[in-house]
Parts: C-alpha cells; sequence; structure tokens
C-alpha cells in the first residue's frame, strides 16, 4: 500500500529541468555534514550561546538515533519517483546530482525532516541574534524548504516529512521538559538522550556501522562535555576540598564515555569498526573540549607552565 497522495504529479512536473540541479543544492540544506558543520562552527566561535549550542547537539544525536531507529521498525521504502534522469544533464553535473538528489534505505520517516526541525528550531530557540520572531520565520522557512526539496527530488512521500518534522518537534519538547527538572546542566541530559536514542538504533540495526559509529559520537560528546564542566568546576572552586566531589561526579561521567571509546581503540585491527568508532567518539569529545580550552585563562596558564617551565636556580 502506497503512502502518496499524488505530490509527485503535483510538484514535479512544474519544475523545469535546470531548477532540478537547483533542488538537488538545496536539498544539502537538512544533510547531516552540513547540519554538524553549522553546530561545530557555532559553538566553537559562539562563546555566549555555548552551552546552548552543545545542547541543541546533543538533542540531535538524540534525534539521528531515534528516526533510524524507526526507520528500522517501519521498513518502509522510498518512492521510486526521481525527478530528474541524470543522464539528461551535462557530463559535469551528473556525478553532483546524483550524490545530492538520491537516497538509499528506508525511507519513513525523513531524517532530512527530522534533523532540520531540531537544528534550526533549537537555535532559534537559543541563540541571541536578532528577534525571536526572525528567528523562529529563518527556522520555519528552512524546514519547510528541505521538506518541499524531498518531496520535489521524489526520495519521500509527503507523509514522511509530516511524521518527521513531528517527530523532531516531540523530541525538542520532551528535551525541554527534562532540562526544567534541573537534575543536571542542559549538555549534559541531551547527550545522554543521544546516549540512549543511539543505543536504540544499534539494536533496531543489530549493530549496523552507521550505528556503532553513532554511539561513539554520543558517548564521546558525552564524555567530553564532562571534562568541560569539571574544568570550570576546578577553575572557580575555592580550595582543594570543594574539588573533591565534582571531580568524583563529573570524573566518573567522563568514564561512562571514555572507557567503551578506548575499549574500541584496542578491539580489533588499525583498519576494524571498532578501531574507527573509538576514533569518531575521541574526536567528538575534542571538538567539545579544545574550543573551551581555548578561551580559559587557567588552561593557558597550564599550557604555559608545560610549555615553558620555570628553571630552578
Amino acid at each position: 500500500m502506497s503512502r502518496g497522495i499524488g505530490e509527485f504529479d503535483l510538484v514535479q512536473e512544474s519544475i523545469p529541468e535546470w531548477l532540478a540541479v537547483v533542488i538537488a543544492l538545496l536539498t544539502q540544506l537538512g544533510d547531516v555534514w552540513f547540519l554538524v558543520l553549522v553546530l561545530t562552527v557555532l559553538y566553537w566561535f559562539d562563546t555566549t550561546d555555548r552551552d546552548d549550542i552543545a545542547a541543541v547537539a546533543g538533542v540531535t544525536l538524540a534525534g539521528m538515533g531515534l528516526y533510524k531507529g524507526l526507520k528500522e521498525v517501519f521498513g518502509l521504502p522510498r518512492p521510486e519517483a526521481p525527478l530528474l534522469d541524470p543522464t539528461l544533464l551535462p557530463r559535469l553535473v551528473q556525478p553532483l546530482y546524483e550524490a545530492t538528489a538520491t537516497a538509499g534505505g528506508y525511507g519513513f520517516p525523513s531524517g532530512h525532516a527530522v534533523n532540520t526541525t531540531i537544528v534550526y528550531f533549537g537555535l532559534a530557540s537559543v541563540l541571541s541574534v536578532s528577534s525571536r520572531r526572525l528567528r523562529y520565520g529563518v527556522a520555519a522557512s528552512l524546514v519547510s524548504l528541505v521538506c518541499f526539496t524531498r518531496v520535489a527530488l521524489g526520495v519521500h512521500y509527503v507523509v514522511d516529512v509530516v511524521v518527521g518534522v513531528a517527530v523532531g518537534l516531540a523530541l525538542l519538547f520532551v528535551a525541554r521538559a527534562l532540562l526544567r527538572r534541573e537534575f543536571a546542566d542542559r549538555a549534559t541530559i541531551t547527550f545522554a538522550l543521544g546516549i540512549g536514542f543511539s543505543t536504540f538504533y544499534l539494536v533496531m540495526s543489530d549493530r549496523s556501522p552507521i550505528a556503532v559509529f553513532l554511539l561513539a559520537g554520543s558517548l564521546g560528546a558525552f564524555g567530553g562535555w564532562q571534562l568541560v564542566m569539571l574544568g570550570r568546576r576546578l577553575a572557580v572552586a575555592p580550595s582543594r576540598s570543594h574539588s573533591v566531589r565534582p571531580i568524583l561526579l563529573r570524573g566518573s561521567a567522563t568514564l561512562i564515555g571514555a572507557i567503551p571509546l578506548v575499549a574500541a581503540l584496542g578491539g580489533g585491527s588499525f583498519v576494524s569498526l571498532s578501531t574507527a568508532a573509538g576514533v569518531v567518539g575521541l574526536a567528538t569529545a575534542l571538538a567539545l573540549v579544545v574550543p573551551v580550552a581555548r578561551h580559559s585563562d587557567r588552561a593557558r596558564e597550564l599550557y604555559g607552565r608545560v610549555r615553558y617551565p620555570r628553571r630552578s636556580d
């Protein structure tokens, strides 16, 4: 039974050949690589909203685990309605179009719809630039645009993107409800959600490589953030006695994320899946720690002592 409602005839017939390439490029606004780039750049350079951006990144990891797990649960195929035959395009353009306008795997719900909803609406709720109304207006426009491109390219039915948006919004509301309880800092909570939903995907997919990498990235993000919070706590601790409790709490939480990754590094050959997953997780941790350390006076002081040790007379 098809999930379609005749949307492809309605949309695709009105799109000229030259516009198909533009639509294929615009759909990258919702691709994982682009959204990760946006979050990374904002996290590294927006020191004012960094903690909130980290929290959005955690919800994004959770969203990826959730929608990928749901794809495995439902197992519904994508439509067979490509917008354009790539062979009709100039030879130089064909590889670009095929890389951006095609998709494999299951189709329900739309991952692009889930990801864009979480990232763009999540950022609209935490960034301090411009007005709140404008931020949400831009977010809604971007989500609508990406959803349109997925249907226009023939890689999703309308119901796929509608449910994808609903899943993204639902996860944002769940995360917001958890954050209000304040039993931990915001990013710790959302990175923990990332671990939970990545595990869900790992189980549903019978440990697919992508699920392994996603879980490794979530563990690395969780562990790296604990180091960030530990460093901040130690920087303001009035005495060593006041540092014991945060060291124990944050140190234990760091180990939760680090031990599986370190074990993965030694669990196979240099080119094995486990080793690659360990590298991904540790690289994710570094991506969270390094920008904070770069702007930390305490970290620069310790670095200076290591690089230029004082010599005793």
